[in-house]
Parts: C-alpha cells; structure tokens; sequence
C-alpha cells in the first residue's frame, strides 16, 4: 500500500499566522506521514501536529526557541517503504545546494527541508531529490503559499505535488 506523506516548513504559528489554514489540516488528517522542517516557533504547534498526525517526522528551525529544540532534533532520518528520508531545516545557499547536500546526507534518497519558503524541487547528480514546501502560512516573494504531498511505494517516491493554500474563508 503506498503512503500518502505531507511536506510542510516554516509554518511560523502564531507569528505568520494565527492558525495553520482548515485546507493544510485537511491534508494532515489524509496523510499517512507529516513531515516538518522546522520554524513552527510554538510548541503549541507541535503538540497538535503530535495529536492529529498518524506520524510526525520533525526539525527544529533557526526561529525555535529552546522548548522546542529539547524536544526535535536538528536532522531527523527515516526509511519509508524502502526510501530513505533526511529533513532538516537549512541547507545554505541554491548555489551548490545539490552537491553540498550530497556530500551532507549520502544515506538519503529524499532531502526534506525548508528555511527560505521558496519551493524547491530537484535532484543531485547521484539522485538525491530536494525537497522545499515553501510556507503554508508567509509566502514571502511567492505567488502563493504552499507544501507539497507525494506518495511513497516500494522503494519510489511518486506523485509530488506542489500545492497552493487557498486563504480560509470567513
């Protein structure tokens, strides 16, 4: 049975919003696996992300505080129906970040991670396939807010989707 996983970063509750949008729970409650990459800045969010997750896989980011850095590490690794995870928050610069992230996690298949909430969608040389999901909640200099969800299946990653967060209506 393939998984259904869910990529989320820098989701920055409650400063860039008050809430995670209805739309990003919706996909929270579908996934099989929720990843985080860091920059909740409240262990209030983690603690429902805990509860509604069926699993959590998550980083502290620069902008988390000591609550939440006892209690995530800054990498994090797992092996999901034969691919091999990594997700941490920051990955430097784009210049180089291929190479620099081969060399950094040579173990994983799949690199999870956010820090600059743009998108980020490539692969290594080797086949390492970096991972951004941009800000569900401060799209910054982005068209729009987003995360990304995939499927997971015998040892492939498939069906990566970067999605769009439509604003909660009133």
């Amino acid at each position: 049975m393939p998984l259904n996983l869910l990529l989320l970063a820098d989701t920055h509750v409650p400063k860039r919003a008050r809430a995670l949008p209805a739309q990003v729970w919706a996909a929270v409650e579908q996934a099989d696996v929720v990843f985080h990459a860091g920059d909740w800045v409240t262990a209030e969010l983690l603690d429902e992300l805990e509860q509604r997750s069926q699993i959590l896989v998550g980083v502290y980011g620069n902008n988390d505080g000591p609550d939440l850095r006892g209690r995530l590490p800054e990498t994090a690794s797992v092996t999901l129906e034969g691919v091999r995870f990594a997700v941490v928050h920051e990955t430097g610069q784009a210049k180089g970040r291929e190479e620099r992230c081969e060399q950094l996690y040579p173990d994983a298949d799949v690199l999870v991670f956010g820090h600059s909430h743009i998108p980020w969608d490539s692969t290594s040389e080797r086949g390492l396939r970096l991972l951004n999901p941009g800000s569900p909640t401060d799209r910054r200099r982005q068209p729009a807010c987003t995360y990304i969800t995939a499927t997971v299946d015998s040892g492939g990653l498939n069906h990566v989707r970067l999605v769009k967060v439509h604003r909660d209506m009133p």
